[in-house]
């Protein structure tokens, strides 16, 4: 019997012929993340790390973005002691503020490569899937003990096959395509699993495959992956990334799975995810006339450039409706920076969008964009949890960019296939 691609990478990582799911392996990551939060970790650890200092310089990559620029004197503090512990261990892999969200910038600064192993104390870190990297949420215990030691234990997990044929049809795009998925399995049925997606996968970018990946956790997996191929590795290129650096892992023809899922793209249509989970999936057609009274396009699930451009596309220089608070927040400094070259962000900002610093604030409600009790937001982020913006008594619909574009325009939930 073969091996899927999580044993593939767990077993070289552990320097073992084979490993079998439930088996628990020692491994050193090659990198891991964290952000604001790497005050509280290394919080745990001070006597420690006054006594051994980091095992690794190049081992953590951290980056400054769930409430940038500092709301608060307490957030500016934790960012102060960060700076300070990044300059006292001469770490190598340092963003600070306006840099973009730890997710985007992982990927673009080459730290996720193909048949790598990252960590980090934030759930969404299987985004980096998209590039064929094993990658994986740790709490900040484990977080603060990986800096110490430069290993930790990960149990192998069952592997689920998702098989895609066929193409997405524009204006349906991969955000309707995951969450159709996390409506299906729903947001335990993969528990940790690693979730690898086959088939006709040369269709989807780069990015359309780091919007799928990085939702992998909402239907409970340990990691989401793609294939690597020539959509991953002109990606690499044009980031200048020598091939010789990085070693691509994929499945056996013969790997056992514990589930098979088949989707057709050319079926997918429009979806949202209403409140208060990820998994209360419905098409867009159920709920359209909706009122509400936010959007948020960005995050690290939507806000590439790619994502902006979707958006810039359906609004085609109309101004939103009146009433409709269109908030735009790119990934990161290098999508502002493409977003202002080709005129996108000029044409969003016409169309009556404020843009916010590239950070994750409103995605968790720690920083603009909190709801009112009673308002409703459609989002392009990853989840919809009561209180998630700000507000228990406030609603949140994730939704595609192009969803997003087309409701913005009409003032209600609107099919983005009746925009076009």
């Amino acid at each position: 019997m073969g091996a899927t691609f999580a044993q593939k990478v767990l077993a070289r990582a552990a320097g073992l012929e084979s490993v079998v799911p439930g088996q628990i392996v020692t491994v050193r990551p090659d990198h891991l993340l964290t952000h604001d939060n790497t005050a509280a970790i290394i919080g745990k650890i001070g006597d420690d790390l006054d006594k051994y200092g980091v095992v690794r310089p190049d081992l953590s990559v951290i980056v400054l973005d769930h409430v940038v620029p500092a709301a608060n004197e307490k957030t500016a503090t934790g960012h102060a002691k960060i700076r300070e512990f990044v300059r006292r261990f001469r770490l190598e892999n340092f963003y600070d503020v306006g840099t973009g969200v730890c997710h985007q910038v992982v990927v673009e600064k080459g730290h996720a490569l193909p048949g790598r192993i990252l960590v980090g104390s934030d759930s969404h870190t299987c985004s980096y899937g998209a590039v064929n990297a094993f990658s994986t949420g740790i709490d900040r215990t484990e977080a603060a003990s990986l800096m110490l030691t430069g290993e930790t234990w990960l149990r192998v997990p069952h592997t689920i096959k998702i098989t895609l044929t066929g193409e997405l049809t524009w204006p349906v795009s991969a955000k309707d395509l995951v969450l159709t998925i996390i409506g299906d399995l729903s947001a335990s049925g993969a528990n940790y699993a690693a979730v690898e997606f086959h088939g006709d996968v040369a269709g989807l970018s780069l990015d359309e495959r780091f919007t799928v990946a990085n939702m992998g956790v909402e239907m409970g997996a340990k990691i989401a992956v793609f294939p690597f191929d020539d959509v991953t590795e002109a990606y690499l290129t044009d980031a200048g990334i020598d091939a010789s650096t990085y070693e691509p892992v994929w499945a056996d023809a013969d790997a056992e799975y514990v589930l098979e899922r088949e989707y057709d793209l050319s079926e997918v249509e429009p979806v949202i995810a209403a409140p208060h989970k990820v998994d209360n999936v419905k098409p867009v057609s159920e709920l359209a006339g909706m009122p509400f009274q936010q959007a948020l396009l960005g995050t690290c699930t939507n806000g590439r450039l790619s994502d902006l451009q979707a958006v810039a596309r359906v609004l085609e220089g109309n101004r939103v409706a009146d009433g409709v608070r269109l908030l735009v927040l790119p990934a990161s400094r290098d999508v502002l920076e493409a977003a202002l070259e080709d005129g996108t962000l000029a044409e969003l900002v016409a169309s009556g969008a404020l843009v916010l610093p590239t950070g994750c604030g409103p995605c968790l409600g720690a920083h603009q964009g909190v709801l009112a009790p009673g308002e409703k937001c459609l989002s392009t982020a990853n989840r919809n949890f009561k209180g998630r913006m700000g507000c228990k008594e406030a609603e949140i619909y994730l939704v595609s960019p192009e969803t997003l574009a087309a409701s913005a325009l009409k003032g209600v939930l609107a099919d983005p296939r009746s925009a076009v």
